[in-house]
């Protein structure tokens, strides 16, 4: 007897077909209308200015220079003091606390392929 593809139990003549593994995600439902429920609105004050920054594109290479010379390639913030061999004090890297900061290295990165690919230039000096 073969197995309908309906089935769960494998056919017995191909072993590629031995294991099932049944996925299933949950999606809530309205129960009376059946459509999904909408997703909760999340206030996201600053939604505005990430896109802008993720939708600036470098089409000068002045520009793309300039961004790759301020923005730097690690944070410049993070610290260790040391008195005598001892730490006294650590200041960890206060960029993550920059709300902006994924799409600030997401810009400079942009900067330096633009810089690479379509200028050409070598680009080590800012790595």
């Amino acid at each position: 007897m073969t197995s309908s593809r309906y089935t769960t139990e494998p056919p017995q003549n191909n072993p590629q077909n031995s294991r099932f593994i049944w996925t299933t995600s949950e999606i809530p439902m309205n129960p009376i209308s059946g459509v999904h429920a909408p997703k909760e609105a999340r206030f996201e004050p600053l939604k505005p200015i990430r896109q802008w920054l993720t939708g600036l594109e470098i089409r000068d290479r002045n520009m793309a220079h300039t961004l790759c010379s301020v923005i730097p390639a690690q944070c410049p913030f993070e610290r260790t003091v040391k008195l005598f061999g001892r730490t006294v004090l650590y200041i960890p890297p206060l960029c993550k606390l920059n709300p902006f900061y994924d799409q600030v290295v997401e810009l400079r990165f942009r900067a330096l392929c633009y810089l690479a690919d379509e200028c050409g230039e070598d680009i080590s000096p800012y790595c």
